[in-house]
């Protein structure tokens, strides 16, 4: 087995050097997504705003935004019109930060 539990995850990299995702879900219509996230220290995402609630769980390591640190084990919940810019945080494992979001309406992206 691999040290990296989250290493046998058909990731697709994304245009963001050091970020991954994995769809379970995804509605164009609606803009709904659920998706596993993975951001190296130091990688993220652009900001981006909210176009509905939006709920995430980190699943490994942790990440920083515009509310602090987040460690595995934590529920964060953004809220409609909500905006952040997350970016991977080092963790004292080495391992990236694995995180589940649900965006209910999706997202706008506001950089990158």
């Amino acid at each position: 087995m691999s040290r990296e539990p989250f290493a046998d995850v058909p990731w697709r990299q994304t245009r963001y050097p050091g970020v991954a995702v994995h769809f379970y879900a995804s509605d164009r219509r609606t803009g709904r997504v659920v998706a596993l996230i993975r951001m190296e220290p130091g990688c993220g995402y652009p900001a981006h705003k909210h176009r509905a609630a939006e709920d995430v769980v980190v699943l490994q390591g942790g990440y920083r935004d515009e509310r602090g640190e987040h460690r595995a084990g934590t529920f964060l919940h953004y809220e409609d019109g909500s905006i952040h810019g997350p970016v991977g945080a080092p963790s004292p494992d080495g391992l990236p930060c694995v995180l589940l979001a649900v965006a209910h309406e999706g997202v706008q992206l506001l950089g990158g």
